[in-house]
């Protein structure tokens, strides 16, 4: 993107929440509709500041590596790598780079992390500070994906919940999704959240949910816009059964961007400040 990479400042966010002795509100960032239930996890479980340039911390992190079978199931086109020039840690950022280069007969590569088998939890607030990539074909994604319990239950059985999902060619849009058994693909459960005078691939931005038994709420910096439950789906709620792991990657084509155009330019970075975790205090 033949931008400079900025120093990153934190800061820390003071929340005030004011309970009424209700558990259900409406929210005015939403729907007139939609009835929200409100939760707050303040206690910090996990978090990666990626301050360590270098590899990303192995004791968080695993890689996904290949094609996968039929391009990850969504005909993509990237070959994920755990090479320096896919994934790096430098000056206080996750930098995951798509690439187009032929490599192991694909004709791009890019990053694709994990926690599964380091970091899984059931329920609470994930939450990831990232500036996103820009072009057509080009769909970055921060997102959980429940256990498979060693290979006995298979996708979407085990629940899979999108936190950010993205199209470079929209680069104002984003969405969050829940899939599941009946739910699924296109059959998804899903809505979409826009900027107004902005741009995801112009700045940081914080996608998060809050996810406790029986719902799930969607945020982007603190807006809260979108909450799923099982009245929402049309299957079995599956997201109530078990841990789920972290996943980021920034994939190239593929059955929902498309591939991209002569207008797509390489590389194309996503650029994460963090990622924190939290549970509820007791």
């Amino acid at each position: 993107m033949n931008k400079k990479y900025i120093y990153k400042i934190r800061t820390e966010k003071v929340f005030v929440v004011i309970f009424f002795m209700v558990s259900l509100l409406v929210i005015s960032g939403c729907e007139t509709d939609d009835t929200q239930t409100i939760a707050t996890f303040t206690q910090l479980v996990m978090a990666d500041e990626f301050d360590t340039n270098g590899t990303p911390d192995s004791t968080i992190w695993g890689f996904n590596i290949g094609t996968g079978e039929n391009g990850w199931g969504n005909n993509e086109l990237q070959y994920y790598t755990d090479r320096a020039e896919n994934v790096t840690v430098q000056n206080g950022v996750l930098i995951l780079t798509a690439r187009q280069e032929p490599f192991e007969g694909s004709s791009y590569t890019s990053a694709r992390l994990l926690t599964k088998g380091k970091f899984q939890q059931t329920y609470g607030r994930y939450e990831a500070r990232i500036r996103l990539p820009y072009g057509k074909g080009i769909w970055p994604a921060f997102w959980l994906l429940g256990d498979d319990s060693n290979g006995t239950q298979v996708w979407p059985q085990i629940g899979e919940i999108d936190i950010m999902e993205y199209l470079g060619n929209e680069p104002s849009k984003m969405f969050g999704t829940v899939h599941g058994p009946g739910y699924s693909g296109g059959q998804s459960v899903s809505k979409s959240y826009q900027l107004t005078n902005d741009r995801f691939d112009t700045g940081f931005h914080v996608f998060g949910i809050e996810w406790g038994p029986n719902y799930i709420n969607f945020y982007v910096d603190d807006v809260l816009y979108n909450q799923i439950t099982p009245e929402d789906v049309p299957g079995e709620w599956v997201f109530n059964n078990g841990p789920f792991y972290i996943i980021l990657n920034v994939a190239v084509g593929g059955n929902l961007p498309g591939a991209p155009n002569a207008e797509t330019t390489f590389p194309q970075t996503m650029l994460v400040d963090y990622v924190r975790v939290y549970n509820r205090s007791n």
